[in-house]
């Protein structure tokens, strides 16, 4: 099945404690369906300070689940995302603008 979000995406999120944060996706997990956003689901680690890095408290973005994104279209709004064929390629398209979604 293709991936309806893909790395380098720009999303908002949908539900949960970032609702209407928006961001980038840094990487796509389709096993578990989960996406890392930048500065989204943000949580706090303690680490060890080793010789090349400091230690301490440490903000690290977590994965959030894809269905709780969405695409932002051209016009900066949230958007789903469809398929169609365009020629003998699949391309991916915005639903509320009928925009193809360069990838």
């Amino acid at each position: 099945m293709a991936a309806k979000l893909r790395k380098g995406d720009k999303v908002v999120v949908l539900a949960g404690k970032d609702k209407g944060k928006e961001g980038t996706i840094s990487s796509v997990d389709p096993k578990s369906g989960k996406a890392i956003v930048d500065g989204v689901n943000i949580s706090i680690r303690a680490t060890r300070q080793t010789q090349s890095s400091q230690g301490g408290r440490i903000p690290k973005a977590m994965p959030i689940q894809l269905s709780n994104l969405a695409l932002l279209d051209a016009n900066g709004k949230a958007t789903r995302v469809g398929f169609r064929m365009e020629g003998d390629k699949k391309v991916r398209f915005a639903k509320t603008t009928g925009d193809v979604i360069d990838a």
